[in-house]
């Protein structure tokens, strides 16, 4: 049996990635994670508020004329380029010790770093790069047309800029998510990772203020992710990851039948620790025993719905049915 598999052109010794994390910001750690069976590595994202916060820190202004006048523009920069040589440092190292592939990851809120950014990645040799563009449109002024236009323009700019492998982490904030989805596998990308984990707000009712919630995915999460692999898998012209509430290797194993090429998971190794990936491909290859199929493709869409079937009706068909047996 063989669970080797493609994504974004990459060949992957398994379908199962460690997505963008704290845990992939330390070299030692993602060495473990190869050694447990991940298929491939995703670079602690690079946030372009961080980047503007280490700015501020370290020259301790707001704006750039309270102390520094025209000389802020130079001393922005050099924090800047300091802050993220740390970064392209760790991912450069991470290249020399490691065998799988090592996909950055970036998210920022200006264009013209988005192409910046992504031209440094390229150069530390990453062997693809995933956006990080989940959008929250909490603007009132913000139209679905501005959300489809902002991630167009930046796709179409990044496609002729750099040669590596493009993927887009979204969220599910999308008037019209089958459309989009379809759209944007037809701007040339090479996957689409299904679905950004949004850090939810909570509030402290005791000191009167909101909050966060934990950050952590829960394994309840993994049904709408589940459901938007399964509808747009064969509906799409790019690979897809699916990410949020993977902690099992039934759970990786719904994910590739629903159509999935590879799954992400993040919430159960801070969990249940890094050598869950062993887990994780051990329990995969001994349903793949059980079943009889010799390697991925053998499955993989197997229960992803059809392009010409009408996936509310089967929806549907299954939610009547589960009531219909309880009235």
């Amino acid at each position: 049996m063989d669970t080797k598999t493609k994504y974004l052109g990459l060949e992957l010794k398994s379908p199962i990635i460690v997505g963008s994390c704290g845990l992939t910001s330390d070299v030692d750690k993602m060495v473990q994670m190869e050694a447990a069976g991940a298929g491939a590595v995703i670079i602690k994202s690079v946030f372009e508020e961080q980047i503007i916060y280490d700015i501020k820190r370290n020259t301790h202004i707001v704006a750039p004329t309270d102390n520094y006048g025209d000389s802020y523009e130079y001393i922005a920069m050099h924090v800047a380029d300091d802050s993220l040589e740390k970064h392209f440092s760790m991912i450069r190292e991470a290249k020399r010790r490691l065998s799988i592939p090592v996909i950055g990851s970036i998210n920022c809120f200006s264009y013209e770093n988005w192409l910046t950014y992504a031209k440094r990645f390229e150069d530390c040799e990453c062997d693809a790069l995933e956006l990080n563009m989940a959008i929250l449109p909490y603007e009132t002024s913000m139209s679905a047309d501005d959300v489809e236009r902002t991630f167009s323009q930046i796709i179409n700019t990044l496609r002729k800029s750099v040669s590596i492998p493009i993927s887009i982490k979204i969220g599910t904030y999308f008037t019209d998510m089958a459309k989009q989805l379809q759209q944007l596998s037809w701007m040339g990308i090479q996957g689409v990772t299904m679905f950004n984990k949004n850090v939810q707000v909570d509030i402290d009712t005791e000191a009167e203020c909101l909050k966060n919630a934990s950050w952590l995915s829960t394994p309840e999460e993994i049904h709408n992710t589940l459901r938007w692999v399964a509808l747009m898998s064969k509906k799409m012209r790019c690979d897809i990851s699916a990410s949020t509430g993977v902690y099992t290797a039934d759970d990786v194993v719904k994910m590739l039948l629903a159509g999935a090429t590879s799954v992400q998971v993040v919430s159960c190794l801070y969990k249940n620790g890094i050598d869950t990936l062993r887990d994780l491909n051990n329990g995969l290859l001994s349903w793949m025993e059980k079943k009889g199929y010799e390697n991925i493709k053998d499955f993989r869409g197997k229960l992803s719905v059809a392009p010409a079937e009408k996936a509310s009706v089967a929806m549907r068909t299954q939610f009547m049915k589960y009531f219909a047996e309880i009235v």
